[in-house]
């Protein structure tokens, strides 16, 4: 089953560490997103082949769909 990595505050995309089609494992950091001066780690809950469905510069909102692992 796919497993949906949504946003869980209002942030920019400030660097996308994954490339699409990557293996992940659980706890890799797939994109580190950048709010009121802090950089946010968004990792993966489980292990599969990401799918990246953001861009390095996007503004994200809660709950805004960041990637799927497969």
């Amino acid at each position: 089953m796919a497993e949906e990595v949504r946003a869980e505050l209002v942030a920019n995309v400030w660097k996308v560490v994954v490339t699409e089609g990557q293996q992940v494992e659980d706890g890799d950091t797939l994109v580190i997103l950048e709010s009121m001066k802090m950089e946010i780690p968004v990792v993966a809950e489980s292990a599969g082949t990401v799918s990246v469905k953001i861009a390095e510069g996007d503004v994200v909102q809660e709950g805004d769909l960041i990637a799927v692992i497969e």
